[in-house]
């Protein structure tokens, strides 16, 4: 029977998971809503609201909800997920092939992995929570050194770039040094 030290060294460290996802998913409620209840408010000033057009009212507020409605991300040794409405996405950070920025509308970060599997996250949420960043960091390290990793080093610069810039404000206001 080994130590107490070595049974807490061998122990996988905790889960990051996104810091910002009940707040986003407040707001998403809020967004939804507020606009049933101006919908609602317009029709019965107008003195055009029925049942028929509150239902179509409700369902246009809860659309909205599941468009608005943010992924639950999640990482840990060796995972990244991204959990939405209906399904969780699993991708393996430390076996990843190729890592793509996609601009539009919401940047995203598609990540994909030897098995197949593919994630599609907003670059924010890793800005936002340093632990899923270094998590997905050093873990992409090991599939860049492994040479799994054939398409997508600019990205994962760019997000630390990114991550480290905010960071590096984050620390002057704090400090008072803006």
């Amino acid at each position: 029977m080994g130590r107490p030290d070595d049974a807490h060294a061998q122990q996988p460290r905790a889960a990051a998971h996104d810091r910002r996802w009940a707040r986003d998913l407040r707001d998403t409620f809020r967004c939804a809503g507020a606009l049933l209840g101006l919908l609602l408010l317009v029709d019965h000033f107008s003195g055009r609201f029925t049942l028929w057009r509150g239902a179509l009212w409700l369902a246009l507020a809860v659309l909205l909800f599941v468009v608005l409605y943010p992924a639950r991300v999640r990482a840990g040794e060796g995972w990244l997920s991204a959990r939405g409405l209906l399904r969780e996405r699993r991708v393996r950070t430390d076996r990843l092939v190729s890592v793509r920025c996609l601009d539009g509308v919401s940047q995203r970060l598609v990540l994909r992995d030897e098995l197949g599997n593919r994630v599609e996250i907003d670059p924010d949420v890793l800005v936002h929570n340093p632990d899923l960043w270094h998590r997905v960091s050093e873990d992409s390290r090991r599939s860049i050194a492994t040479g799994t990793l054939t398409c997508g080093a600019t990205a994962l610069r760019r997000v630390a770039e990114r991550v480290e810039r905010e960071t590096a404000e984050t620390v002057f206001k704090v400090s008072g040094l803006e």
